[in-house]
């Protein structure tokens, strides 16, 4: 198998490269390193990856592969509020990403997000209208619209997966926009405050990266044209999650702020019905044992992947 991860020296990329390289596959790894990790593609290198620096459309710059795992997109709001340029870019490169897969009949597995959801009521279906409010939905969006084209004119085949709340380690080069598990985690080994905006009432459906690299490989497997969450159907508040991260023996202070965000998003759970039926997956990893498994992670100060 050949396969091509854009983003793979960032946090899901590279847990994803690692977990395919040790399946034996030959893997290229695109990244332009924005939040990706130069070490992490070294690690990747020695392993037996080819490196290749830039943005996720030169893909097109190599020969045919069997599928590209397409996670090279800004993954945080922030980025888009303060750079909306980031916009063309992500269109830009799908475009890229997608006549390549046209023209070598290589398969596309793709990140989307749950915050498409946002302004529906969870538990989140992949039928629930699209209310993109921000930058950074809409370009996911975008994203998915352009799939469903490549495949309805070129037959192009791909599998977009709409990521819930996704932590473990090596997410340290993303810095402020790493999953809140993992900076509540670094603030208590470090020993610092953790600021919550609002009561803390709010909820994430937190689901483990190795958990996320499986679904990944199944989606590939199950080819043809789609959505589907990528989540564990269970919700988890921040107060919840500071109490587990205190249970593994560890002293998490926690100040509370008002929260300055416009269109927040208090709850997130997916519906993973769909996703269970058609492609096999549901998550192993428990929310305890995965905190467990970062605080480990983080102590040792080791370049640790998941994998």
């Amino acid at each position: 198998m050949r396969a091509v991860v854009t983003g793979g020296a960032g946090f899901i990329g590279s847990n994803l490269a690692a977990w395919l390289l040790k399946e034996g596959a030959e893997v290229a790894v695109i990244d332009n390193f924005m939040t990706g990790s130069r070490e992490v593609a070294d690690l990747l290198r020695d392993m037996g990856a080819s490196i290749l620096e830039g943005s996720s459309s030169r893909v097109r710059e190599l020969t045919a592969v069997d599928v590209v795992f397409h996670l090279g997109i800004p993954s945080s709001s922030p980025m888009y509020r303060k750079d909306p340029d980031l916009l063309s870019v992500v269109v830009r490169d799908a475009v890229g990403i997608f006549e390549y897969a046209r023209e070598t009949g290589a398969r596309v597995v793709y990140a989307s997000t749950s915050s498409l959801y946002n302004g529906n009521e969870p538990p989140f279906r992949e039928d629930m209208p699209v209310l993109p409010t921000d930058f950074y939905t809409e370009g996911r969006y975008w994203m998915e619209r352009l799939a469903r084209v490549y495949h309805e004119l070129h037959g192009v085949e791909s599998v977009g997966l709409r990521l819930f709340s996704v932590y473990g380690p090596n997410e340290r080069p993303k810095g402020r926009f790493a999953n809140v598990a993992s900076q509540m985690v670094w603030a208590a080994l470090e020993g610092r405050p953790f600021v919550i905006y609002g009561d803390g009432s709010q909820t994430r459906d937190f689901i483990y990266v190795a958990d996320v690299v499986r679904a990944f490989w199944l989606a590939w497997r199950k080819g043809g044209c789609g959505v589907y969450n990528v989540g564990t159907g269970r919700e988890t508040s921040f107060n919840e999650l500071a109490d587990l991260i205190r249970g593994l023996g560890l002293n998490l202070r926690v100040e509370y702020r008002e929260n300055p965000i416009k269109n927040y998003v208090s709850r997130t759970l997916a519906d993973t019905a769909k996703a269970e039926m058609e492609l096999g997956f549901r998550y192993q990893v428990e929310l305890e044992e995965g905190l467990r498994r970062i605080v480990e992670a983080y102590r040792s100060g080791e370049l640790i992947l998941a994998i």
